[in-house]
């Protein structure tokens, strides 16, 4: 066997591998984006609203602007994050926008989703998922979310349903250091009135007024 006829067995077998290894490298996605298409959406526990008892206090409605609260919430989200390798923010414009990053195949992906709010009567908001994608990927919102649900860091207050592709934002249970108590009065983005109602508890102020 001549020297020439070695090295094009040899390369053959090079390049025989090398595909192998690519179809291998596509099944396996393949495959994986099957299991995240069909693999059942688990049922979300949904925060009830908070039933504690009524303490005395005085209420006041603060009023801001979109630009103020996408500061607050970016910074509270930086520090939410700050122990973590995961990214996103938030943009409020006409809608909420959620900006950010989902690990896929052992690297990231653009997410954004675009979500609509609505003020429920005990303060609290539900963002309903109005478009959302990752990168490329043709995958069901449903799955997007469940996605999020998994990987993206949230508060203890909100909670992700991808059943019915909204965001929970219980801003009556977010724990606040000096016992206040907010709830949101108004969101109305379109006008940019935001106004939410904070209820200060007299034993805050060491009043005892019972």
């Amino acid at each position: 066997m001549s020297l020439l006829t070695i090295k094009e067995r040899f390369r053959n077998n090079k390049w025989k591998k090398l595909f192998y290894g690519l179809l291998a490298v596509n099944i396996a996605i393949l495959l994986t984006l099957i299991v995240l298409i069909f693999w059942p959406i688990p049922e979300t526990k949904i925060p009830e609203a908070s039933n504690t008892k009524e303490e005395s206090g005085s209420e006041f409605v603060v009023r801001t602007t979109k630009k103020n609260l996408d500061e607050l919430a970016n910074a509270y989200i930086e520090k939410l994050l700050s122990d973590t390798n995961h990214s996103y923010r938030i943009s409020l414009d006409e809608d909420v926008h959620l900006l950010g990053e989902l690990p896929v195949f052992s690297t990231t992906v653009p997410l954004s989703v675009h979500l609509v709010p609505f003020v429920q009567d005990n303060g609290d908001i539900i963002l309903r998922q109005k478009s959302i994608s990752v990168g490329l990927l043709e995958l069901p919102n449903k799955k997007i979310m469940t996605y999020m649900k998994q990987y993206l860091p949230m508060p203890n207050w909100v909670t992700i349903d991808p059943k019915n592709e909204e965001i929970h934002v219980a801003v009556s249970q977010m724990d606040i250091k000096s016992n206040f108590h907010v709830t949101v009065e108004q969101f109305d983005l379109q006008a940019n009135d935001l106004a939410f109602r904070i209820k200060v508890p007299y034993r805050t102020l060491g009043i005892d007024k019972e």
